[in-house]
């Protein structure tokens, strides 16, 4: 029992340090996150849920294909395509942000926020990125328990990080939204500004 428990604290910090170190995922939820209102840290529960379940699907595969090489060359694939899709999403969720502030809606809740935010994290989690704190580790452990402990606990830290990030977000924007319509503008620019500098320095690597 103590090795699974290990195992699911390990994976919880790898969860949230691996979410709070990518500027891909901080470029991709905090233009969904800064309306500002009471429900924006579901943008980022719900990034973290998706994420979750792409490095979930990862992982199982890789459980089930451990030993097997052509397996390693399947998951290389979708990996290596999830990584170029993130890109490309960072940049439409940039020019998503830029729309939105010359239809002057910048402090306007969103109902596609949330799926949005769910189907991005699904991407970042299936990218290689990933891979490296959620999977790999889970392999390395000794028994099917310990393996699905830590993917479960990264899934957690995951979760908690994002959510974490979008209600500070969000803070911030209710602080700017009492300077006026125009700080609200600036802000919603300033993070689609770098959805899409890391948009496109993702596709340019």
């Amino acid at each position: 029992m103590l090795p699974v428990i290990v195992a699911v604290l390990a994976g919880t910090l790898a969860g949230f340090v691996h979410v709070l170190s990518g500027p891909d995922h901080l470029a991709a939820v905090a233009p969904l996150a800064s309306h500002g209102d009471r429900t924006s840290w579901r943008a980022g529960a719900l990034w973290g849920l998706g994420h979750s379940s792409g490095v979930l699907i990862v992982g199982l595969f890789a459980l089930v294909l451990r030993g097997w090489l052509p397996g390693s060359f399947l998951i290389g694939g979708l990996s290596s395509w999830s990584e170029r899709m993130v890109g490309v999403v960072l940049i439409g969720i940039g020019l998503w942000g830029f729309h939105r502030v010359f239809r002057g809606k910048a402090d306007t809740h969103s109902h596609a926020h949330p799926r949005a935010a769910f189907g991005v994290g699904i991407l970042h989690g299936l990218a290689g990125s990933s891979h490296f704190l959620g999977v790999l580790p889970a392999l390395a452990l000794p028994g099917l328990s310990a393996s699905l402990g830590y993917l479960g606990g990264f899934g957690i830290g995951t979760v908690a990080a994002m959510s974490g990030f979008a209600t500070l977000i969000s803070l911030i924007a209710t602080r700017t939204r009492h300077r006026g319509p125009a700080a609200t503008r600036w802000l919603l620019s300033a993070c689609s500004t770098m959805a899409l500098i890391v948009g496109i320095a993702w596709l340019s690597l």
